[in-house]
């Protein structure tokens, strides 16, 4: 194991591209990328594969490198900004006119009812404004999004449904989705997200356009990289075979989930009800069940991914410790008892990512993963990193080494958390 320390140097104005069109929670800087990209010697013949990409850091240092990469992304409003931020292809000043024309619309409806976008400007009736359906409300956290800046978000949304143009709506559909929390919503970022201070009214057009008009000048920076291939699938990480051809990719980089009690859809909630990803319990089911099993809010009855670590000493004996700690503890809510289950569905879960994946490395594929210790269930010290390293070796992988990325204190035990890259290389035979 060894400690590398990175500078994190300045963007420069090129390098701001969409990691500020929209945040989830960015799991390592781009320099990371840069980095471990550069000492693999990725270059413009390889390929490289994020299976988690979230909002797709790795996809776009990829293409400003002009190497060929590929995401694979199972939630959607995630898979949106990373499809979206890899997408140059739109003119600048095209997409600028169009932004510019959807406000314009906007605004003027809001004035014929007498609403204002950037002020405060009255009390409208609350049965004049749009609303969400009662499923779709029940959806997200209450008092997440009072009711003008919602009607403000629904009439900017009719409005981009009304000018729809294909050449843009992704790009402006992910503005949307970062207005929605930035400008519209009360929420607040934690641990996890909940509720802060909330606000009555809230501007929500004018800070859109401000979006769009940053995305233009992003894309009308980057322009000579927008040819470079990237390609992005919404799938299950866990179940790789028929998403990409056989022994089609070189280099891996990414950064799954930890096991810890953060549920990644309830980050995402608002937007993803909003914009139509999510519109029914059922829906919500189906998007958890396609996620690995990092946290109690997404196990279910018939999950089976624990059997794919059932003979892995290390990881069952974790499992206890964290049940004996609960029953110690004198702890017996639902999801306390499930503490023990959620480790062996996490694991086992990435045994059988690691396990599809072998499908479509190269042979001397090399694979960095971005992970952390966790000591969230009952101040039981996860390993994340010397685990999964422990599993990818079982399953054939060359273990290279674990660098430590960075530490932090745990506030509860007092004890260095490390966040590591685990490096692997797979040297198997062709499919």
């Amino acid at each position: 194991m060894r400690t590398i320390v990175l500078e994190d140097n300045k963007l420069q104005t090129a390098d701001r591209v969409a990691h500020d069109w929209y945040r989830f929670v960015l799991s390592f800087p781009p320099h990371l990328v840069r980095h471990y990209l550069e000492r693999f010697g990725a270059g413009e013949s390889h390929v490289v594969l994020d299976p988690f990409s979230g909002t797709g850091t790795t996809l776009v240092e990829c293409k400003k490198l002009g190497i060929e990469s590929v995401g694979i992304e199972a939630n959607p409003v995630a898979f949106l900004a990373s499809e979206t931020k890899t997408d140059w292809r739109p003119d600048p000043g095209a997409l600028t006119k169009h932004a510019s024309r959807v406000a314009e619309l906007a605004v003027s409806r809001l004035e014929k009812a007498n609403i204002a976008d950037e002020l405060f400007f009255n009390c409208p009736d609350p049965n004049t404004l749009k609303k969400l359906g009662r499923e779709q409300q029940n959806l997200i956290l209450a008092r997440s999004i009072s009711p003008l800046p919602l009607h403000k978000v629904l009439v900017l949304q009719e409005c981009l449904s009304e000018q729809s143009d294909k050449c843009y709506a992704n790009h402006e559909r992910l503005s949307l989705a970062k207005a929605i929390v930035a400008s519209a919503s009360n929420l607040r970022f934690g641990p996890e997200v909940g509720v802060g201070k909330v606000k009555e009214d809230a501007a929500v057009v004018g800070p859109w356009l401000a979006l769009m008009r940053t995305m233009a000048e992003d894309l009308r920076l980057l322009r000579d990289r927008r040819h470079v291939l990237t390609r992005t699938v919404c799938a299950d990480a866990r179940r790789l075979r028929g998403t990409l051809p056989p022994n089609s990719v070189d280099f891996v980089f990414t950064s799954p989930p930890y096991p810890n009690e953060k549920d990644y859809t309830r980050t995402t909630r608002l937007e993803s009800v909003i914009l139509g990803f999510i519109n029914t319990r059922k829906e919500l089911r189906q998007l958890k069940k396609g996620l690995v099993r990092s946290n109690t809010r997404n196990v279910y009855k018939n999950d089976d991914d624990d059997v794919m670590i059932e003979n892995h000493v290390r990881i069952q004996r974790l499992a206890t410790a964290i049940e004996e700690r609960r029953k110690r503890l004198g702890k017996t809510s639902g999801f306390e008892k499930m503490y023990s289950r959620v480790t062996r569905l996490y694991f086992g879960g990435m045994a059988r990512h690691f396990q599809e994946l072998k499908h479509v490395l190269k042979p001397g594929a090399t694979l960095a993963y971005v992970v952390g210790d966790q000591a969230s269930y009952f101040r039981v010290m996860i390993r994340t990193g010397e685990l999964l390293a422990d599993i990818a070796q079982s399953l054939g992988y060359k273990l290279i080494g674990i660098d430590t990325f960075r530490t932090r204190r745990a506030t509860a035990t007092g004890e260095d958390l490390r966040e590591e890259v685990v490096l692997l290389q797979w040297k198997g035979q062709r499919n």
